[in-house]
């Protein structure tokens, strides 16, 4: 438990389910059990019980027709749903944010302190992934051709009330210092990856971990797999799914999602990992080496801080499935050593997030001097 001696909340985009930025949330409950959390929209059960135990204040999506499962259809709205998530009466308010989690309103003097997970992916670097030809309908793409000059205004201005930012990576970092024109620090998210078992199985299949939303870039996996005729089981759910059903041939299996337990089950009789998008940070490739299980991952983003291109994976170069076919077929010619594997992913751990977490936040908060 952090010692900060005033009151404290913690401010995360929507509660929808358990992913990379709810596991960075997960620990900062348990780093500030007594916490009030804001967020945009909440499915109650939907996150883990550590989060669920906090007293949960909403935004007016929430109660908006289809605010509960169709959240993005208000991207618009954001900037008024996140002010409205009023923290004035707290001193030390901490937003986990890729959207619009930052710009709550924080009253003169109070530490807001930000990891962010990216700057609004949607509006900045992945604008096109999710409005470009072909991603959206036109209406949908004039639309957002309106507001997104002030989306991007609102985005930079709230930048300016944060005290302090935490990057989940280097990646993100250089993109809050281009977007923002802020210095960060860069703390890595979350892995438990002591629950994760060793496995030297292999069941033939590789494997893809995703959302299944456009930057993800699932598309390029399937049509790559599509080409090999090899056998890829995708675990995950999204808006994308009829679309990437459609072109997914027979050797290309969708679970949905599954509970944790089935998901170790992936992981431990899979050939290795496919990771096709662009990421952040990116849990789900250090979730595969802590099973011992290699990565075949684009060779940008938050991949590049996590997988060793040769020993505990392969890189492709272009987002294309000429290259990532290509890739598969060097994988099969490397034999990996699982065990070091593991060893790797270690330094990812969840301890050490928290304890940096803990200790920066300390810091900015002047706690540990006067301690």
């Amino acid at each position: 438990m952090n010692p900060f001696p005033g009151k404290v909340a913690l401010v995360h985009d929507w509660l929808v389910g358990m992913r990379g930025g709810e596991k960075v949330l997960e620990v900062l409950c348990e780093l500030f059990p007594h916490a009030t959390l804001f967020t945009l929209v909440h499915r109650a059960g939907s996150v883990a019980a550590s989060i669920e135990r906090l007293p949960i204040r909403t935004s007016f999506i929430q109660h908006l027709p289809f605010g509960r499962s169709h959240y993005r259809y208000f991207l618009p709205l954001f900037p008024y749903a996140a002010e409205g998530l009023d923290v004035r009466e707290f001193d030390l308010v901490i937003s986990s944010s890729h959207a619009a989690a930052k710009g709550a309103r924080v009253r003169e003097g109070a530490l807001h302190v930000c990891y962010c997970h990216s700057p609004m992916r949607y509006i900045w670097d992945q604008y096109e992934q999710y409005f470009g030809a072909g991603r959206a309908p036109f209406a949908v793409r004039k639309g957002m051709n309106y507001f997104l000059a002030g989306l991007r205004r609102w985005d930079v201005e709230t930048a300016k009330d944060v005290r302090h930012f935490i990057a989940n990576s280097r990646a993100v970092q250089a993109r809050i210092l281009k977007i923002y024109g802020r210095e960060s620090t860069v703390i890595y998210p979350p892995v438990d990856v002591s629950s994760f078992e060793l496995s030297l199985k292999d069941d033939g299949y590789f494997l893809a971990v995703s959302a299944l939303v456009p930057y993800k870039r699932l598309d390029v996996a399937i049509e790559a797999f599509n080409r090999l005729r090899k056998r890829l089981v995708i675990v995950g759910s999204g808006p994308e799914e009829r679309a990437l059903r459609a072109v997914a041939g027979g050797t290309i299996e969708f679970t949905g999602w599954v509970d944790e337990r089935e998901l170790k089950r992936y992981y431990g009789g899979c050939r290795a990992l496919i990771f096709p998008g662009v990421e952040d940070f990116g849990i789900v490739p250090v979730e595969a080496m802590a099973c011992g299980k290699p990565v075949i991952a684009l060779a940008k983003g938050g991949a590049l801080e996590t997988v060793v291109d040769g020993k505990t994976g392969v890189f492709f170069s272009d987002q294309t499935p000429e290259s990532l076919a290509h890739a598969v077929n060097q994988f099969e010619k490397i034999k990996f050593d699982g065990h070091a594997m593991r060893v790797h992913a270690s330094q990812f751990n969840k301890e050490i997030c928290k304890n940096r977490l803990s200790a920066l936040i300390d810091s900015v908060s002047g706690v540990a001097a006067s301690n």
